[in-house]
Formats: structure tokens, sequence, C-alpha cells
């Protein structure tokens, strides 16, 4: 599994090789900017987080389902989540 020690306020998932983190905004219009630019990333990337949003609150997941696993991919990812935020 990648170290995941230099990710700020990120977190292994208990039951699956995957890392997660709760990002809070100050309200829904700011929570759905940082998913669209998320988003855009994203696709740049050729990949896609798991994620759920309610009001200001966006819960993330991110693993690379090819790997089986939290790959490169992820880490770079979350990196630039953790940035936008």
């Amino acid at each position: 599994m990648i170290d995941i020690s230099t990710l700020e306020n990120w977190q292994t998932v208990t039951d699956r090789d995957a890392i997660t983190r709760t990002f809070v905004f100050q309200d829904f219009k700011q929570a759905f900017a940082f998913m669209t630019q998320c988003a855009l990333k994203a696709e740049q990337m050729d990949h896609h987080p798991e994620w759920f949003n309610v009001y200001n609150k966006v819960e993330v997941t991110l693993t690379t389902h090819d790997t089986g696993g939290v790959s490169d991919k992820d880490i770079m990812l979350a990196k630039y989540m953790n940035e936008l935020a």
C-alpha cells in the first residue's frame, strides 16, 4: 500500500484499499465549485473519484480500480484536491 502520511486530512478506508477525506465549505455553491474543478482535473487524468455531496460537505473516496487499490493517481488527485480546497 502507498504511504499517505504526506496527505493532510486523508485517511485509509477500513474495509478496502482506498483513501478518504471529507471537505467542508461555507455553502453549497463553494462545495459545487470544488466538485466542478475536481471533475475537470479527474477527467484530464482519466481518474474519477467516488464522492457524495450534501449541502456544504463533499465526501471523497479514491482508489484505482484497474490496480485494485491506492495508486499514484490517487495520491496526485488527493494532493490536487487539498490544494484546491
